[in-house]
């Protein structure tokens, strides 16, 4: 008898959800038993904000196991890993991407236009806060932690302490907590981050059949899009406080499919605010956010992310999708 699949993830209740999630969809397509093994990362143990834990803070333990053979595969949020790939391991799949865009989740059912000046927002995210103050709504914008539940009891539980809090759609989604959203928002106004709502599944390049297994979950219009979304991250280079956006969607063009990427670099007071756009084809999609991003610093972009500090390629880190 062929043996489980060890599937390592992180034990939060979004991290099971989604592993959970894949486990079932591999199982459907090809027959193989899989087992969830969870693995506590430094994230996990650390309730410091989350753009200060460092890069890589939710994947590097995950791994680590995956490297050491102890699992064989990991289901990660893909905008957790940084741009620089990992020796020895391969993506072997981006599943069909969830809805990438934020939610709002208010008292009293409000949308964000709603919400009377002086509410107090919370969100885990500098990327949503630039572009929360960015808006000029003359909120009161402050950093949160914790998994789904625990932020959605500071709006919604019996000692709420905030009017709203922002959140990926996606991680509700997945959590089947839509019902709570006030508002999906527009990404003209909140611009995802790169990869958000998107999952990479990823083994050891040594294994080529599991490979070949795992690809079956492959969905190639996600992949596209989070292949432009990501390169356009790793051309800026931002550090892991710089509020960087991007936002790539597919759809027919005049010659065909093509991927229509949005990307902003916001500074963390909202009062630079830099937006751009490109298209191009699908096999292009690296070279469409290369090029965007070029765009950008042609524009500035480094000067914002300037702000914040600079850490080099490779070290991007926005945050789990909790």
């Amino acid at each position: 008898m062929t043996a489980p699949l060890r599937l390592g993830t992180r034990g939060s209740a979004l991290a099971m959800a989604q592993s959970g999630q894949i486990a079932e969809a591999l199982t459907a397509a090809t027959g193989r038993e899989v087992e969830l093994v969870e693995v506590v990362t430094a994230g996990d143990r650390s309730s410091a904000p989350v753009h200060r834990l460092g890069v890589g803070v939710f994947v590097s333990a995950l791994r680590d196991a995956l490297t050491a053979g102890t699992i064989d595969f990991a289901v990660h949020s893909y905008k957790d890993l940084p741009t620089a790939a990992a020796p020895g391991l391969h993506i072997a799949a981006v599943p069909p991407r969830q809805d990438p865009r934020d939610a709002l989740v208010a008292k009293g059912g409000r949308t964000l236009a709603e919400l009377p000046p002086g509410a107090v927002v919370g969100t885990g995210a500098l990327r949503r806060i630039a572009q929360l103050h960015a808006l000029g709504l003359q909120l009161e914008v402050t950093p949160i932690r914790g998994n789904v539940d625990t932020r959605l009891g500071r709006v919604l539980g019996p000692d709420a302490d905030l009017d709203a809090v922002v959140l990926a759609r996606a991680g509700l989604a997945r959590l089947g907590r839509t019902d709570v959203i006030t508002e999906t928002l527009d990404p003209m106004l909140m611009l995802p981050a790169p990869a958000q709502g998107a999952l990479a599944v990823e083994c050891r390049i040594d294994d080529p059949d599991l490979a070949e297994l795992l690809a079956m979950l492959d969905h190639a219009p996600s992949r596209a899009a989070v292949i432009a979304e990501r390169a356009l991250l790793a051309t800026l280079e931002a550090g892991c406080s710089a509020p960087v956006a991007a936002y790539g969607e597919l759809a027919e063009g005049d010659a065909g499919e093509e991927i229509y990427l949005r990307g902003a670099v916001v500074s963390p007071d909202g009062t630079r605010d830099l937006r751009l756009s490109r298209t191009g084809t699908p096999a292009d999609a690296a070279e469409i956010g290369k090029a965007l991003a070029a765009e950008l610093l042609e524009l500035g972009a480094d000067s914002i992310l300037g702000q914040e500090g600079h850490t080099g390629p490779g070290t991007q880190q926005f945050g789990s999708t909790e």
